[in-house]
């Protein structure tokens, strides 16, 4: 099927550079969201996002003005109804996706294809409390949107062939790489990455090293752009949490028990940079660490 107009569901970090990435492709966007103020924040982010990659000379001033006049926002989720694929990127909870998806299937055409962002959550538990789980998958895309070339994607046990080569088409006119995963918590990068952070904030909570010998260890001696703590500060402290909640519980492996300490900072509300403090605090001129 021809994909032309798209849905997304959420205006934050993910949602906004979703959308980024869809209008510069073509498409047109519609964003919804619960407040203005949210809407207006992510339109605004992903203008000066565009204005960014204009003054490197990765797209020109033409096409950004084209893309921007492709996004339009809404306060009502029903908006999204003639869209011919949705993209759900709200927050990290299935109570909250399982609402918007019920609350969409009554005004939805018959063929449209419903997807997630959920970068850890079951794609056929996602998919069978719709009316549609064969034209339900996982579309997860990698943060920045539009810097990350990956997206990975997830089929349900119902999901058929025509909306999976239909969601890897538009991968591929984005003009990014897809990576197929079946539906297994976490799937692939966050199965393999989130217990790697966990087991660096495991090294700072048993004090083997101090925040800044850990990620200097890791950018130094495995060639990383960004230590784990920084990098758990950047995706969100309390997704962190949220991902290695979903691969204990779904998997049953004490290896995957959150640390404490990970679970201490979410109780404080320290969630990295979105509240200015986590691992390290970014209240000041450089970021210093926290412990």
């Amino acid at each position: 099927m021809t994909i032309e107009k798209v849905g997304v569901v959420g205006a934050g970090q993910m949602g906004n550079g979703i959308a980024h990435v869809f209008a510069l492709a073509g498409y047109d966007v519609l964003i919804t969201d619960i407040s203005e103020e949210a809407l207006e924040s992510g339109r605004s982010l992903i203008s000066r996002n565009m204005e960014r990659q204009v003054s490197r000379g990765i797209i020109a001033e033409e096409e950004r003005a084209a893309a921007m006049a492709r996004i339009s926002t809404t306060l009502s989720l029903t908006d999204l109804g003639p869209s011919d694929l949705i993209i759900e990127a709200a927050t990290e909870r299935e109570t909250v996706k399982h609402a918007i998806f019920e609350d969409l299937g009554p005004h939805l055409k018959p063929d449209t294809i419903l997807t997630s962002n959920t970068s850890s959550i079951s794609i056929t538990r996602l998919a069978a409390r719709t009316d549609r789980p064969e034209k339900f998958m996982g579309f997860h895309f990698m943060n920045p949107v539009p810097v990350m070339q990956l997206v990975e994607l997830i089929r349900g046990i119902a999901t058929d062939k025509e909306t999976f080569d239909t969601c890897l088409g538009v991968v591929e006119r984005l003009g990014k790489k897809a990576s197929t995963s079946e539906d297994f918590p976490a799937f692939i990068v966050n199965r393999i990455l989130m217990p790697m952070i966990n087991e660096a904030i495991y090294t700072l909570y048993e004090g083997v090293g101090s925040v800044e010998s850990i990620d200097t260890s890791l950018k130094l001696g495995a060639n990383h752009p960004m230590g784990p703590l920084e990098l758990a500060d950047f995706i969100g402290l309390d997704t962190c949490l949220a991902i290695m909640n979903v691969l204990h519980d779904g998997l049953a492996d004490t290896k995957y028990r959150p640390c404490p300490l990970l679970t201490k900072y979410v109780e404080a509300g320290w969630l990295g940079r979105k509240t200015r403090r986590g691992f390290y605090d970014y209240r000041g001129e450089t970021p210093v660490p926290t412990r």
